[in-house]
């Protein structure tokens, strides 16, 4: 079926929902915005399901998420009844249509005579994945789409042991999704039907407490002098209570709270995107800052799974740290606090992604203590833990990636903002004691480790044709290697599509063994790095610089440079 014939098929269902319907009536004249909303479907992935608010078959709808659901719960059904009674824990985010799509999730499960566990009122994705355990459920499911644009939203589906479901229950599911016909007849429970039967509870405060009293475990001092001050904000989204209770708990009295940022919004009104990666983001934050002489500045994203931080520079000035840095400096903390109180395990291994700084791994190493690579993305850290607890192999300290996600216990599978929010304020008043700020901590660590810089470049190429231009840039420096990039020498290539690591220096070819996936990593001398990957979750592709120099100024340099020449190479781009 081609995309008008699909848009007829729509517009012609006397059932469709009545908001969709005038949207669609409103684009029947408009060939090319009726393509691009028919001509596929939204694209399940190994994360679950992400896009824009609207009608159509790659639009998310109410239609789309019972398609989804619709394959989940053909999957449940599939491993058996004590799967279908255990259930799935559902939890949404401030975004539009979250709460309505929650209920659209259980109404599907339901007919499948598969429990559903709904919370009363948005909560953090860390909670939902901390609930799968609390709760023994079966899978769990949160309806977010993170840090994106208002006119998004997604769901995210988990596994039983709390962490993002894996690839091979991915790929069954998404073989149920793709024997649906037609979206718009999935059949469905209605609301009270659910609530009779027990196939639908509403859950709420038992398990925000029972999360704080597993937050209390992470702490490894106390906080001796109160007096440091916090700023905190949610950016409109739904750390608005577990990261001041949290931090409250710690033993933090100064925390002031962006009051024009507490209050859930799905347009995120007061930033332009709500982003704590972006500075601008911050923009509130910082005002507040100054105005109350704060030492750290706080920022999570919708969900809470991503955490920001600012702090004042040499300069006075708050600086946004990098997710780098941030880890760099979480981790170091926990490997002098373990190793001060006789509790560093032998087999203790840290875990980071490909595309997260080197200097996570000079740490560690300086400790005695591994470190293990992952794809991109925190499902794969997740699934490393798993791996450690099946076969007893390592014992897990800590887990981050450079887009802002860390997890310091493994209560919760995923990345956490509440707990990485917490703890990076215990490590900041460990350094205030001692009248040092994160930035002097940082400094410090540099000048032991090695001056690492990072940066990332996102560019943006949406619609049929952008996915087209993606592919094309990713088979232009496949085919053609680079020798020489900004007068630094090409040593290695890691192609993970291919599974091969490429030593120009040896002239030898090794086995990359982590899954498939299509990054491209190219190693130069001076241990510098350049990776290329498409976002498995936007219209986008991602550049990441890494450079380790012997001082500040030169790190920034060459970083500088290396972005300039690899981008003007590419695409022709001048940053």
């Amino acid at each position: 079926m081609n995309y008008l014939e699909k848009a007829q098929q729509w517009n012609t269902y006397d059932h469709l929902d009545s908001e969709l319907k005038v949207e669609l009536e409103s684009i029947l004249n408009q060939t090319s915005e009726l393509e691009e909303r028919f001509y596929k479907s939204l694209e399940f992935g190994t994360g679950g399901m992400r896009g824009e608010l609207g009608v159509g078959t790659n639009r998310l709808n109410i239609y789309t998420v019972r398609k989804a659901i619709d394959g989940l719960a053909r999957y449940i059904v599939e491993q058996g009844e004590e799967a279908m009674k255990r259930g799935v824990v559902v939890a949404y985010d401030s975004r539009y249509k979250s709460a309505e799509f929650a209920m659209e999730i259980a109404q599907v499960l339901g007919h499948y005579n598969v429990k559903s566990y709904v919370f009363d009122a948005l909560r953090p994705t860390p909670e939902l994945s901390f609930s799968i355990r609390y709760l023994n459920t079966f899978a769990g499911i949160v309806i977010t789409a993170s840090h994106n644009p208002p006119e998004y939203n997604g769901i995210k589906i988990y596994a039983e042991d709390g962490g993002q479901m894996p690839l091979e229950m991915a790929d069954v599911i998404t073989s149920y999704i793709n024997q649906v016909e037609n979206e718009l007849t999935i059949p469905f429970v209605e609301y009270e039907t659910l609530l009779k039967t027990g196939l639908l509870q509403m859950i709420g405060e038992e398990f925000d407490r029972a999360y704080l009293a597993a937050l209390d475990t992470l702490q490894l001092r106390k906080v001796t002098k109160a007096d440091m001050k916090i700023v905190f904000t949610p950016l409109h989204g739904t750390a608005h209570h577990l990261v001041p209770e949290g931090l409250k708990r710690f033993g933090f009295e100064n925390v002031i709270l962006v009051t024009e940022q507490m209050t859930p919004d799905p347009e995120f009104s007061t930033v332009d995107s709500p982003n704590p990666e972006e500075h601008a983001a911050f923009e509130y934050a910082i005002r507040y800052g100054k105005e109350h002489d704060a030492d750290l500045l706080l920022a999570t994203d919708p969900d809470a799974d991503r955490l920001g931080v600012a702090v004042k520079n040499a300069k006075g000035q708050y600086e946004v740290l990098t997710g780098n840095q941030t880890g760099a400096l979480m981790l170091h903390y926990i490997l002098e606090q373990k190793k001060r109180a006789g509790s560093l395990p032998v087999d203790g291994a840290v875990l980071k992604t490909i595309v997260t700084s080197e200097i996570g791994r000079t740490i560690a190493t300086d400790y005695g203590m591994e470190t293990i690579d992952t794809l991109t993305g925190f499902k794969f850290i997740g699934e490393q833990i798993k791996q450690f607890e099946e076969h007893s192999s390592n014992t897990f300290l800590f887990g981050y990636e450079e887009s802002y996600g860390y997890l310091i216990k493994e209560f919760v599978r995923d990345k956490d903002a509440v707990q990485a929010a917490v703890f990076i304020a215990e490590v900041a008043s460990y350094y205030h004691e001692q009248g040092m700020t994160l930035y002097d901590a940082l400094l410090n660590l540099m000048e032991q480790y090695g001056y690492y810089q990072e940066d990332l470049i996102s560019l943006t190429l949406k619609g049929k044709d952008g996915a087209t231009q993606i592919q094309e840039m990713m088979e232009q420096v496949r085919q053609a290697p680079m020798n020489e990039i900004a007068g630094k020498r090409v040593v290695m290539i890691e192609d993970y599509l291919l599974s091969q690591s490429i030593n120009l220096k040896a002239n030898e070819i090794t086995r990359i063994n982590l899954p498939t996936s299509n990054v491209l990593k190219i190693h130069l001398e001076g241990e510098s790095w350049i990776t290329l990957r498409p976002s498995g979750t936007e219209p986008k592709i991602k550049f990441y610089f890494s450079v380790k120099e012997q001082d500040l100024v030169s790190s920034v340099e060459t970083l500088d440079t290396l972005k300039k020449e690899f981008m003007s190479i590419v695409n022709g781009v001048t940053i």
